[in-house]
């Protein structure tokens, strides 16, 4: 025999009042981030929410990715939400990695060939595997430097997006060695005409200083 519905009133109808701020912090987190599967995300989104970690969400809406109909694969912003994730350690676990790139939404095959290319076993170094992201992102060595610029810097949007070339050393110097066609002599005499520049900017660099410079892509 069904149970009769029973009707409430509003006095008897409990709302946590932290429920509402949660809610609209959500929505405006999944207008800003895009993801194509809503409900897998919002998983992703509430486990870190509750573990005090960072969220899976986009720092801004990105428009050119928005207005596309098809699923693009890893982007700037979620490359970024990813390195906010797990850079806070030098290594990260290959499961760790694959559920934090399954929380954005991102194709599992695409990260395969990442994982792949960078002969990564079950512990990733995460710098490695950023500078991976930033060659998918770039069509050249330096257009993926530059992306990790933009990405990395603390600088605010529209600015120089300078990062310290110490980590510039560490993305050029493992890009190119995966390159494999570049020799190790050219590498270095590119890293010493960017180095007196570098110091007159208190060991920082920009996409300035090297996107017009000669080198070997």
């Amino acid at each position: 025999m069904p149970l009769p519905d029973t009707i409430y009133c509003g006095q008897q109808i409990h709302i946590p009042p932290q429920l509402p701020d949660i809610l609209k912090s959500f929505t405006k987190a999944a207008i800003r981030t895009q993801p194509t599967d809503v409900l897998q995300w919002a998983e992703a989104y509430f486990t870190a929410l509750s573990k005090g970690e960072f969220l899976p969400v986009k720092e801004r809406l990105e428009m050119n990715i928005a207005s596309q109909t098809t699923d693009t694969g890893l982007t700037p912003g979620l490359l970024k939400v990813l390195h906010k994730q797990l850079s806070q350690r030098q290594k990260c676990s290959r499961k760790e990695l694959q559920n934090k790139w399954k929380g954005v939404c991102l194709p599992p095959e695409q990260l395969e060939t990442l994982l792949s290319l960078g002969s990564f076993g079950s512990v990733v170094d995460w710098m490695s595997f950023f500078a991976l992201g930033c060659s998918t992102l770039g069509g050249s060595l330096m257009t993926s430097l530059k992306f990790a610029c933009e990405i990395l810097t603390e600088d605010e949007e529209g600015g120089a997006a300078r990062i310290p070339f110490t980590t510039f050393v560490t993305l050029y110097t493992y890009l190119a060695h995966l390159d494999g066609d570049i020799p190790q002599e050219h590498m270095d005499r590119f890293l010493e005409s960017l180095q007196e520049r570098v110091d007159l900017q208190d060991g920082m660099i920009k996409p300035l200083d090297f996107i017009n410079s000669p080198h070997p892509d």
